[in-house]
């Protein structure tokens, strides 16, 4: 899934959208998903992220352009710098700009990635019998309207 940095921005099917900030793509469906939007939003007290439910236009272009599948959400993407993350890279990497001890998260680096991302896909593919799908995504109201894309 290695592409070059901002190479979204060539690809005439992905929209223009404003990277000067990193940007986390996730299931709105899904109230996991959508619960980590919402800690991710309301834990960035310097307004690093920006958030993008993967059901928006924006979204699934996004998920073409990196060569996944826009039928299946399940994969977690923080676009930062340009650069995509994928998956259990990508959850621990915000994790750390969160700062706290969200940090400690990038202990998680010593497990090898590809049995971190055997977890993740695990949890992913049964996100929805934890917690279930919402009806419609739910983000926090008092949030600055420029940090929600899509």
């Amino acid at each position: 899934m290695a592409t070059a940095p901002y190479s979204y921005r060539v690809d005439p099917s992905v929209p223009p959208f404003p990277d000067d900030r990193a940007v986390v793509v996730f299931d709105g469906d899904c109230a996991m998903c959508s619960g980590s939007a919402r800690m991710i939003l309301r834990r960035d007290r310097r307004d690093r992220f920006r958030v993008l439910a993967a059901q928006s236009p924006l979204g699934r272009a996004l998920y073409r352009h990196y060569r996944l599948d826009d039928g299946d959400l399940s994969t977690f993407i923080l676009i930062e710098n340009g650069k995509a993350l994928f998956k259990s890279d990508a959850a621990i990497r915000v994790a750390e700009q969160l700062g706290g001890l969200n940090t400690l998260a990038g202990l998680l680096r010593i497990v090898p990635p590809g049995l971190r991302d055997a977890a993740y896909d695990w949890v992913a593919r049964n996100r929805l019998r934890f917690l279930r799908r919402r009806p419609v995504c739910i983000l926090l109201p008092e949030v600055d309207p420029g940090r929600i894309l899509g």
